[in-house]
């Protein structure tokens, strides 16, 4: 809002001009020759105050002004009428049409006129304000003082209207037609100084004079609103008056409406409630943005009067519910699950259940973002009639016989390590391969929704001529010693790996136990071994990770694996991603861009809490690490990769040594031979560290802090601290 300028400031200022400029004035000689002073002719000298408020008095001093005849003001007749003070000075009374420019004095030697003008205090005012209230859009009349110099009016809240749209304009009142954006407040009459420059071509501060009293601007009434409780896509009727200034419509939940009919009279508002509103109060917006709320709120009809069927219904079959006003339901869920809704009504309601769904609870939400719930439900669950054979040798076939079979995800067998592996499933029967880890007792079935079913008949199951693994280590590297663990491995007599590489140095052998060194030539990553028994037999083994890193002694000590984003909370600098081809396990972070920038952070997460350990002495920092391609280190200066924790650096780059022995000095490539392997480096080796190490606070990442290479296909995974 612009500065306001107090009428009550102005009036003190021109009370003390007026004692001032009788003064100024005399000092503004009209240049009078010397030689008239001392003659019988009428001479002007100096006149004043001026400015002047009109119906004051004027003086006028000069030299025998006594036998002046009349005096002439800019716009108004002669004034006849003079008080004569002495032969040097006379005075008049300035009338209410006088303007501003030159005076003439009428003499019995002819007319004498002053050589600078005459002008005029005119104090801006405000009488009235009528009519009050006012509606937008009617015409309101300003009543006051010279208002003639009038450029433009402000109503509340910034709301101006140019002198080009008043409707009349007079020294004594102001006509002009109420914005629609007219707000109740008081309105300000300025005189433009800040839109209109002066004829120097300057911008001035305007004068503003405020009204004393508040203009109401009508707003819309609401009287009634029915139904009170209301079915969403309905029709609501608003009841009031002076509608026609409304422009929009607000129902709760951010709903806008500005589509809807009003009477002829405007006192009748219908709209349809959107299918998404919510329960709350209706309200309406004047086009000068002021919002009128209803004092009842609505309310949302829901659902009602549900019903269900079937009452036990089966995964993946459709459900009936059924009752009134159904077409509000915008979607079903089953628990956490969410149905897929097959055909709708305001009566019925058709719908999938989720192949998962076990939650007796079914609950029907509206976009009015309310729910109810139908009557519990139940499920089906596969029943088991016959079982056929029931005496069978680990690692055959068995037919399993029943109703909704169908639903059946697992079959569990006595004492197995895995499931069994279905062969062939329909409503009434499965075939299923018993694992060669099983042994005698009932067969429990696992639906799609997790319910469980056991058999009440026991199933006899004979030890398999076949060897049973029972574990395998996850991770070994090339060369390294890969244990397995099972029952009958005194049955195998070779090893394959995967691409056929045959193992050829084994360790300890049992019946329990088969050490075996992985092949130098091993394909690398998440691969299955194959055991061959001696009469020809094979077992396949679980997946186990081949790789050139040290495998992950404890996982709680693992500071980063970037498995969920930097371990959940990770912060990236635009210059790698998330990978998972050819990674150790899981996902791992590779360096994807070109261009670097010294002090560029790779990653950074000052936040999260991290593993602590203490006696830094006992521990090293061990780094899984991929090169794709070598990197040349610079020809000149140094580059420097650091490992930051809490504050605390190493350059990883003087663990990497390259193909001639040498570290990062000039002249050396850092190098993996573009596999994956693993460093390890000292903890004690981060100085300024903490005993025992810190799990918050300070700078934690890796950052390129002093650059001079390239390190594009840079890849690490599983950053963690291993006691010695």
């Amino acid at each position: 809002m612009k500065n306001k300028y107090i009428t009550a400031l102005l009036k003190i200022c021109f009370l003390f001009m007026s004692c001032m400029l009788i003064y100024t004035a005399c000092d503004k000689d009209e240049d009078v020759n010397t030689d008239q002073l001392n003659s019988s002719e009428v001479t002007l000298k100096s006149f004043g105050p001026s400015p002047i408020p009109r119906g004051a008095e004027l003086r006028i001093i000069g030299s025998n002004v006594d036998k002046v005849q009349s005096v002439i003001l800019p716009g108004s007749a002669a004034i006849t009428t003079i008080k004569v003070i002495s032969k040097d000075e006379i005075r008049v009374i300035v009338p209410q049409d006088a303007q501003r420019g030159l005076i003439t004095l009428n003499t019995p030697n002819g007319e004498i006129k002053s050589i600078t003008e005459i002008t005029f205090d005119e104090p801006i005012s405000i009488t009235s304000i009528s009519p009050n209230p006012v509606k937008a859009g009617a015409v309101l009349k300003i009543a006051g003082e010279y208002l003639n110099r009038i450029e433009e009016i402000i109503f509340f809240d910034d709301v101006h209207v140019l002198k080009a749209d008043f409707v009349s304009q007079s020294r004594e009142a102001i006509e002009v037609v109420v914005p629609k954006e007219a707000q109740t407040g008081k309105i300000i009459v300025s005189d433009g100084a800040d839109i209109i420059p002066d004829e120097t071509g300057e911008f001035g501060i305007p004068v503003w004079v405020y009204s004393d009293e508040d203009l109401l601007v009508v707003l819309p009434a609401i009287n009634t609103i029915a139904p009170s409780t209301i079915k969403a896509g309905s029709t609501l009727t608003i009841t009031g008056s002076d509608f026609d200034l409304v422009d929009q419509i607000i129902f709760a939940g951010e709903k806008v409406v500005t589509a809807f009919t009003k009477n002829s009279g405007f006192t009748q508002i219908e709209v349809v409630v959107p299918v998404d509103a919510q329960d709350g109060a209706v309200t309406l917006v004047a086009p000068s943005g002021v919002e009128v709320v209803s004092a009842t709120p609505i309310t949302l009809v829901v659902p009602s009067e549900l019903n269900v069927s079937p009452k036990t219904v089966k995964n993946g079959a459709q459900l009936t519910i059924s009752g009134n006003d159904l077409d509000l339901v915008s979607s079903v869920t089953f628990g956490d699950l969410t149905g897929e809704i097959v055909s709708k009504s305001a009566t019925s309601l058709v719908v999938k259940v989720p192949n998962a769904a076990n939650s007796t609870t079914v609950s029907l939400q509206t976009q009015a973002e309310k729910t109810v719930q139908t009557p519990a439900i139940a499920y089906v669950k596969p029943q088991i009639t016959k079982i056929e054979p029931l005496t069978i040798m680990a690692g055959n076939d068995i037919t399993i016989e029943g109703k909704d079979l169908d639903l059946v995800s697992l079959i569990l067998f006595e004492s197995a390590i895995e499931p069994g592996t279905i062969i062939t499933k329909s409503e009434t029967a499965i075939t299923v391969t018993v694992p060669p880890s099983a042994t005698s007792g009932t067969v429990k079935l696992v639906a799609v929704n997790g319910d469980e079913v056991l058999s009440t008949q026991t199933l006899n199951v004979e030890a398999a001529d076949l060897p049973v693994i029972i574990s395998i280590s996850s991770s070994v590297k090339p060369g390294g010693l890969l244990k397995i663990q099972g029952t009958k491995l005194n049955l195998v007599e070779s090893i394959l790996f995967a691409d056929n590489v045959k193992a050829t140095n084994y360790g300890l052998r049992s019946a329990e136990l088969i050490e075996v060194y992985v092949p130098e030539t091993a394909k690398k990553g998440k691969v299955t071994l194959t055991l061959t028994t001696y009469n020809g037999k094979t077992v396949e083994s679980p997946q186990f990770n081949i790789s050139g890193t040290d495998p992950v002694v404890d996982p709680a000590l693992i500071i980063y694996d970037f498995e969920n984003g930097l371990a959940g909370s990770g912060r990236w600098n635009g210059v790698g991603q998330e990978s998972s081809e050819d990674g150790v396990s899981g996902l791992y972070y590779e360096i994807t861009a070109s261009n670097w920038n010294t002090g560029y952070w790779w990653f950074a997460e000052n936040h999260m809490v991290h593993p602590s350990v203490s006696g830094k002495a006992d521990y090293v920092v061990k780094i899984d690490i991929r090169l794709k391609n070598d990197i040349p280190a610079p020809t000149a200066g140094r580059s420097e990769v650091r490992l930051m924790f809490s504050g605390q650096a190493v350059n990883i780059l003087s663990y990497l040594l390259d193909e001639k022995g040498t570290n990062w000095q000039e002249g050396g490539v850092w190098t993996t031979g573009g596999d994956w392997k693993t460093i390890a480096i000292p903890l004690s080796e981060w100085a300024g560290l903490n005993d025992p190490t810190p799990s918050s606070g300070g700078d934690w990442g890796i950052a390129t802090w002093i650059n001079g290479s390239d390190f594009t296909g840079f890849c690490v995974d599983n950053i963690r601290y291993e006691q010695k």
